[in-house]
């Protein structure tokens, strides 16, 4: 395909999106099936033109004047990648399988982009409701720590020391262009250009040998932050596919016990091929049998540490996950309020008299963080906030402590602030 029917193909995926709303991943999918003589570099370079406006959808528009799929087309390129007006006449030629010529409104639009009027919502592009939300957490800053959000997130790597050291796993996948994460002592991080495809990095042999797993730098901080020490009994609550369970086991340098849950078995499914790979033999999967089973019942009151990766609303993963944003609604922030609440109380049933808890979320939402932690220590006397700076001197992370949260209950990381998706990490001690 030539980069102009490129650009017809990302109109049509995004017109697709807003007329059925469903999410980017499923209309993308729809349309490579819909067009098959489309290749693999076709097929990413689209996605990238799709999920680059989407990142951009409300600026796009602002500067556009309407919201059309081929407005937001125009004008999310623009502000995402800078493209010149000559490009985009260039490209936008009329010719087969091409988007039709820019007006005279489109040009004079695209000549200048300003945003120096619009609200913080839109400069931002984020939701509208949710300005409120920013507003506690950034204050001023809310407009640039958003914008940073729409910015195209980097591959992040950690190296797996129960096999190897990040030397030799760095001149492994030295093509790749890898450079030391900036804050995670076992990070490796790729940028990917905006027409490149994200590595096959699942295909190296360096992958299959368990050497290295695909985790934003700011999770590897969090799993740090939680401080696992060898020889610990230790709960990962919310394990999910199994991303901090594998590093917190190399943390423990496999010693100890893990004792790795989901409330869905079925998210548990890929970590069992997951801690193979990585040579992990100090953890235990527990899943549930039945939707009311406890399979920790016999480990009430015993956990030196309960990791808490809480669900959450996610929102400190827009960069990855662009039309989250777009699609997220009030009472989504709700359910998971309610959902954080029932896995801080489950937590505190397991860990022992001295234990911690370490509370985390993917957010940048105060209600997700600070509130959160606040309402659980009010009802909950028997427990005591570990102040953020002393987590993060106790990890080896004594700079961090200068990402205090708004309300002095966590750490906050995110794009601007740390280079990172957006995480909180909150550690809570038993004392009663």
């Amino acid at each position: 395909m030539t980069p102009a029917a490129r650009l017809s193909a990302a109109i049509e995926v995004l017109a697709d999106i807003e007329a059925r709303r469903r999410p980017a991943s499923d209309a993308l999918k729809d349309w490579g099936l819909g067009h098959r003589f489309a290749g693999s570099g076709d097929r990413s370079a689209i996605a990238g033109l799709v999920y680059d406006v989407l990142r951009r959808r409300a600026s796009a528009a602002h500067v556009m004047g309407e919201a059309s799929p081929r407005a937001l087309l125009l004008g999310g390129i623009r502000l995402a990648r800078n493209w010149s007006v000559a490009r985009f006449d260039d490209l936008c030629s009329g010719a087969r399988f091409a988007p039709e010529p820019l007006t005279d409104a489109e040009r004079a639009a695209l000549e200048h982009p300003s945003l120096a009027d619009a609200p913080p919502h839109v400069a931002g592009d984020y939701p509208e409701w949710l300005d409120a939300q920013l507003a506690e957490a950034f204050g001023e800053g809310r407009v640039e720590e958003a914008q940073a959000l729409a910015q195209r997130a980097p591959v992040d790597l950690r190296v797996n020391t129960l096999k190897t050291t990040r030397e030799k796993a760095a001149a492994e996948l030295a093509h790749f262009g890898v450079t030391p994460t900036a804050r995670a002592p076992l990070g490796l991080r790729i940028v990917i250009g905006e027409d490149a495809r994200a590595p096959a990095v699942q295909a190296e042999p360096a992958f299959q040998k368990g050497w290295i797993e695909v985790q934003d730098e700011g999770s590897q901080l969090a799993a740090q932050l939680a401080a696992a020490d060898p020889d610990m009994q230790v709960v990962d609550l919310c394990a999910g596919a199994g991303g901090k369970t594998l590093a917190l086991a190399a943390a423990m340098d496999n010693r100890g016990q893990i004792f790795a849950t989901d409330t869905d078995k079925r998210r548990l499914a890929p970590i069992f091929d997951r801690l193979t790979r990585a040579g992990v033999r100090n953890a235990q999967v527990l899943a549930p049998r039945g939707k009311d089973d406890e399979p920790l019942a016999k480990l009430a009151g015993r956990a030196d540490l309960v990791v808490v990766d809480a669900p959450c609303t996610g929102s400190g993963t827009w960069r990855r996950n662009p039309d989250a944003k777009w699609r997220m609604r009030p009472n989504s922030l709700d359910d998971r309020l309610a959902d954080q609440a029932a896995v801080l109380a489950r937590a505190a049933r397991l860990v022992k008299q001295g234990g911690r808890i370490a509370y985390i979320t993917c957010s940048f939402l105060p209600a997700e963080n600070d509130g959160q932690i606040e309402r659980f220590l009010a009802g909950n006397p028997g427990f005591r906030l570990i102040p953020p700076a002393r987590v993060a001197e106790d990890a080896g992370l004594a700079d961090l402590a200068a990402f205090t949260s708004i309300r002095g209950q966590g750490l906050q990381l995110s794009p601007r602030r740390t280079g990172t998706d957006g995480f909180f990490v909150a550690l809570l001690r038993r004392v009663e």
